[in-house]
């Protein structure tokens, strides 16, 4: 299965099966339906509901997705080196991917992880990007991919959102 989470209109969407669909993996795409909440930091989706959050916006399975997945694809415009808002509020609801106690990873102090599965991720940034951003973007990337125990297969740079549609780009 396939998570793809971007921030572009939700009329995007059709156009974003088609591109991939070169493979029979299930779709799920998360877009913006003006209907998601901001997490308020309650660790529910830890205690109370585990894996899975109390605000129930339509995005409160978050976790559960992610848990399914062996690929995610993000598309966000790049704002000062990091997500655009909307999709930093789904990275946000996806913390009961991970379970609240830590332990030790690559020597560093990290949640445990919830599922088993390991994402192949891919990060499709676009917009007027400046090197340091680029850079910024990168290292924020791979920092995240530790806490959801991912792997990296790519991270471009696009001038604009259309690019995404573009034969081969995102593939």
């Amino acid at each position: 299965m396939r998570l793809i989470i971007h921030d572009l209109d939700i009329e995007h969407n059709e156009k974003i099966k088609k591109l991939l669909s070169y493979d029979k993996k299930i779709n799920n795409i998360i877009s913006n339906n003006g209907n998601i909440k901001h997490c308020i930091g309650c660790f529910n989706c830890w205690v109370k509901t585990p894996g899975e959050c109390v605000l129930k916006d339509g995005y409160n399975e978050m976790g559960k997705l992610a848990g399914g997945s062996e690929e995610l694809i993000i598309i966000s415009k790049c704002v000062y080196g990091t997500y655009s808002p909307f999709v930093k509020n789904v990275l946000d609801r996806l913390i009961s991917y991970v379970h609240p106690d830590f332990t030790m990873r690559n020597g560093e102090m990290h949640h445990k992880l919830r599922y088993t599965n390991s994402m192949n991720t891919k990060v499709y940034f676009y917009g007027d990007i400046t090197e340091s951003e680029k850079e910024t973007a990168k290292k924020l990337v791979k920092a995240n991919l530790i806490n959801f125990n991912g792997s990296l297969k790519e991270v471009k740079f696009l001038e604009s959102f259309e690019e995404v549609f573009n034969e081969n780009s995102i593939n």
